[in-house]
């Protein structure tokens, strides 16, 4: 069977519905956190010089930026079907009309999202995600993201569950140097000079490009840009040293010890807003009147939705109840809690996967079946079916909160 068939053959038999492999992806300077079900043995699957895998990657059509020994296929999602596989890039990129519309196609390009969770067992070094102006220079895109903090995947909070975000207001350029200046020295101490905010399951943040952000060890769903372009600005955490190539892994060659250069990829504004919490931390909004969803067996909540650039939904399905929701965007889904039917699919949360082990807990659903309206059922008699929901830029949905923003 040729990919255009094995494509076109998933799109018929789920009614626009198809089903995702789960996408592992491992971090060398970084340690995981161990919560995302993957067997403890297959944490370092593809060795220790490798890192650990801490991060599953939803409904992905971007590589990893993982250095000379990433996979080709590291970071790629793959559509699965009837023990076939192809990748969601190719079929994006063969029939992306049929996948995101051909509004969309014609707009974007592509799936321009990357949406991930992260795991580890402590803080990830101070650090900031360039901007297009900046990311240009080295082919790459910048990078806003979003976090929420999913209650099922965080019953334990691990070593450091508060997150260094931006820096103190008065912070200068000459402070922020003087710790690049010390980068060799041990702790280069840049968290002395940003202020770290405790995190709360069911909560997010907004952190756009050029803010300096250290994340903490609650498990973290992440809609992004789809672009892996990052700069570490911490010279140690928790006493392991972090390599200056990780500062300027996507910075130009000339630039490299250019201190001025380093410095202007930071947005002062941003970083040093005195009301930064207001600004940027979001609580989940209903998508409508709540108690009309509660009595049709439902709920559903806005949990991104400050940007253009993504936004996300959490979809609660109450136990024994059906329900059929309508979005005007295609989307990526992954299941937190629960067992059921999406569509034609049926889904169940698994609670233990073995490294390359199929699953049935993420799906994409395109734009034809988003609008056309997906009956979810819930099958348990006692359990909520829980899932997450993330989409692409330009969602018509979220439009009123990114012009009232």
């Amino acid at each position: 069977m040729s990919n255009s068939s094995l494509i076109q053959d998933a799109l018929t038999a789920g009614d626009g519905i198809v089903r995702l492999a789960p996408c592992w992806v491992p971090r060398a300077f970084l340690m995981p956190g161990g919560r995302l079900k993957l067997d403890p043995r297959d944490l370092y699957i593809l060795g220790a010089h490798r890192g650990g895998i801490d991060e599953r990657w939803f409904s992905s059509t971007t590589k990893a930026a993982n250095g000379p020994l990433t996979a080709d296929d590291e970071g790629l999602s793959y559509i699965d079907f009837n023990g076939k596989r192809v990748l969601l890039k190719e079929a994006i990129d063969t029939v992306g009309d049929k996948f995101l519309g051909a509004g969309v196609m014609a707009r974007e390009g592509g799936w321009n999202l990357l949406c991930k969770f992260f795991d580890n067992l402590g803080p990830i070094p101070h650090h900031l995600h360039q901007s297009d102006e900046f990311a240009k220079r080295v082919g790459q895109k910048g990078k806003p993201e979003a976090y929420y903090f999913p209650a099922q995947y965080n019953f334990k909070g691990n070593n450091f569950p508060y997150t260094f975000m931006g820096l103190e207001p008065g912070t200068t350029r000459n402070d922020i140097r003087k710790c690049l200046e010390r980068w060799n020295e041990g702790d280069n101490g840049i968290l002395d000079l940003s202020r770290a905010y405790r995190l709360k399951p069911g909560t997010g943040w907004q952190i756009n490009a050029g803010i300096l952000h250290a994340p903490g060890s609650l498990v973290t769903y992440e809609p992004q840009v789809n672009s892996d372009v990052f700069a570490m600005y911490q010279s140690m955490v928790e006493g392991r040293a972090v390599p200056w190539d990780l500062l300027v892994k996507d910075v130009p060659e000339q630039h490299h010890h250019d201190l001025d250069y380093i410095l202007d990829m930071l947005d002062w504004d941003a970083n040093t807003d005195p009301e930064f919490m207001k600004h940027n931390l979001f609580h989940p909004t209903p998508v409508s009147d709540p108690q009309a969803m509660a009595a049709a067996g439902y709920s559903e909540q806005w949990i991104v939705y400050s940007t253009g650039y993504y936004c996300a939904k959490e979809l609660t399905v109450h136990p024994g109840k059906s329900v059929t929701i309508k979005d005007a965007a295609a989307y990526g889904l992954i299941l937190t809690q629960g067992r059921g039917s999406i569509g034609k699919m049926a889904v169940e949360t698994p609670s233990h996967i073995r490294y390359g082990q199929m699953t049935k807990d993420e799906l994409f659903v395109t734009a034809a079946a988003a609008a056309n309206g997906v009956k979810v059922t819930n099958e348990s008699d006692c359990e909520d079916l829980v899932m997450l929901k993330h989409f692409g830029p330009g969602n018509p949905d979220s439009a009123k909160f990114v012009s009232a923003a």
